[in-house]
């Protein structure tokens, strides 16, 4: 349980389609404090480094381009670059299809996790991605690992996907999910991995309701 004024953090981790980012705004919303959608930074140096032609490598544009990137979240949430709403674009199959390569350098890493951190020591926070409870905050008060059958997240991701206007058939989708759980599992640095004190939560079959619930039980805030 934690006492009411006392400031923590709830590291929120698990691979694409699981729910996270879903379940962290409504859980930031219910106790009052910030959600930092870690996954949302990472596709807008995704599509940033894309709109310049730049392929996922280390080098001196990179270093330019994560100098120079000022990433930012409105009223809503959604993600602005250099002072722009991206949102749409950062969620497209495009972005989606590669942001895994981009995530994996240890430049953007290094960059990313820094901003991150700097936020998490000043407030109160709930971050969704797939290292925060190994990486970027190993001394999180509260962590947790979600994890859903990969056609269920295919499911839910083609739904998104279509109603947003987006091209594309589950078997692209499905091929996404399973290529990028591969990818973010498998890299070196900061792979996609459960903490070893993190409660996992299977979303399979429950609800958003009921995963936030759970959540909300095992944070609690008490006077």
């Amino acid at each position: 349980m934690t006492k009411a004024g006392e400031k923590f953090v709830i590291a929120l981790d698990g691979g694409s389609g699981t729910g996270k980012s879903t379940t962290a705004k409504i859980v930031a919303k219910t106790l009052g404090i910030t959600y930092l959608d870690t996954g949302a930074m990472y596709r807008a140096v995704t599509l940033a480094a894309l709109e310049k032609g730049l392929p996922p490598e280390e080098g001196p544009a990179m270093d330019d381009l994560l100098k120079n990137l000022t990433l930012g979240f409105d009223s809503e949430n959604h993600v602005l670059i250099n002072g722009v709403s991206r949102e749409s674009e950062i969620r497209g199959m495009k972005v989606s299809s590669n942001v895994s390569f981009y995530c994996a350098l240890p430049s953007v890493r290094a960059a990313l996790t820094e901003q991150q951190r700097e936020i998490g020591k000043k407030q109160s926070c709930i971050l969704d991605g797939r290292d925060i409870g190994t990486v970027v905050f190993p001394d999180a008060k509260y962590k947790f690992f979600m994890v859903t059958d990969v056609e269920v997240r295919a499911q839910r991701r083609y739904k998104e996907l279509l109603e947003k206007g987006e091209k594309v058939t589950l078997e692209e989708v499905l091929n996404n999910l399973v290529e990028r759980d591969r990818l973010d599992s498998s890299r070196a640095n900061a792979p996609l991995k459960k903490a070893d004190d993190a409660i996992e939560i299977d979303t399979t079959h429950i609800s958003i309701q009921q995963q936030v619930q759970k959540i909300l039980d095992y944070v609690g805030v008490v006077a």
